[in-house]
């Protein structure tokens, strides 16, 4: 097949690099266009991320490639045919910017949260909810587009708990979950050297985290009624986030209630049982990886499993009659971020909804 023709939005940031890194040898997608802040516009990509380059050489293609500003809608729309959205704004001009790439008829793929509560935008995990990319529909009739439209991803630490749950909600019915996820200082676009305050030390607030760890999951755990997604309901997430000295990976410890009793092999049973989407480039071999080990899983040893696409489980046990706890962990820039959002690319282009034009 020809490659399709991709635009990275934010492409000097941590996440942004990821994405390129990703993309650069893909077998699907060829990055096209690299474009940042207007202070990064007319530099090539090696001179706008000179000092502060995450993930070791990119290739010489787009070291050299020239950036171009993202508020070049028009001429970035001509040169793509999807573009991935990462840029670090405040979260009004994210959505009027993916709105206007959207409305001249260039898909977004966005990592950011601006339109993630919009009914008729879908937020998914392919290999959970892949049902809900079909709202797409609905949102381009409202719009006006033909091709144009917008899809997300969902916060990068719900990765690390949402997939232990979904499965399990359908054989025992959730009720409620109380999370406190633990979570790298790249999801906040920092490294350990550069983040002093982290040092010795855990930070018990991250901004807006707690919001979206209780209530994203509701529109996972939703359906499509009416060309808008329906939230879940009858059930309740509450959350705490802390930031912790860790470089990648964000690790959830659960304490989850359900209508009826769970059993403990049956639940090892129903992880196994979430496949990954064949075809899919970007797709882990396995998706959940069940650790069997007291002090597993841990970001070091275990956030690079599948390339990082990969959930892990582990310190599963009965906390009461119809409770359980466990501790997830999944790597926050791939599965949370970019790779992520390069699987739910790869997924629309499966059903026909990127394509070459």
């Amino acid at each position: 097949m020809n490659k399709i023709k991709v635009g990275i939005l934010g492409a000097t940031g941590m996440v942004g690099q990821r994405f390129a890194k990703l993309l650069s040898e893909h077998p699907w997608f060829e990055i096209s266009v690299l474009a940042a802040s207007p202070s990064s516009s007319g530099k090539t990509y090696s001179e706008a991320i000179s000092g502060r380059t995450y993930y070791g050489d990119m290739p010489d293609r787009l070291k050299n490639m020239r950036l171009k500003c993202v508020d070049e809608i028009e001429s970035i729309c001509s040169e793509v045919n999807f573009v991935f959205c990462a840029v670090n704004m405040p979260k009004e001009h994210i959505r009027t910017l993916e709105y206007a790439y959207m409305m001249n008829e260039c898909p977004v793929i966005s990592n950011n949260s601006a339109h993630r509560h919009t009914p008729d935008v879908p937020m998914v995990i392919p290999e959970l909810n892949r049902e809900h990319i079909a709202v797409i529909d609905a949102q381009r009739r409202r719009l006006g587009t033909k091709y144009g439209f917008i899809a997300v991803k969902s916060n990068c630490s719900i990765q690390s708990y949402v997939p232990l749950l979904y499965p399990l909600h359908k054989a025992y019915g959730l009720k409620s979950a109380v999370i406190s996820t633990y979570q790298a200082v790249s999801g906040a676009g920092r490294s350990l050297s550069g983040f002093e305050e982290i040092n010795d030390n855990i930070i018990p607030y991250i901004a807006g985290e707690d919001e979206k760890s209780e209530v994203e999951p509701l529109k996972l755990f939703g359906h499509i009624e009416n060309g808008r997604i329906a939230n879940a309901v009858g059930m309740d997430f509450f959350a705490r986030c802390v930031r912790v000295p860790v470089s990648d990976g964000h690790t959830a410890s659960v304490f989850a209630t359900f209508g009826t009793a769970p059993d403990l092999d049956a639940i090892e049973k129903l992880w196994d049982s979430v496949k990954p989407i064949t075809g899919l480039p970007s797709s882990p071999a396995k998706f959940i990886y069940r650790m069997n080990l007291p002090d597993r899983p841990q970001p070091r040893l275990d956030r690079d499993t599948e390339n990082g696409m990969a959930v892990c489980a582990g310190g599963l046990r009965l906390c009461g009659e119809n409770s359980i706890s466990f501790t997830g962990l999944s790597h926050n820039t791939v599965r949370g971020a970019a790779g992520g959002a390069i699987l739910l690319a790869e997924l629309l282009t499966l059903e026909g909804y990127i394509h070459n034009r």
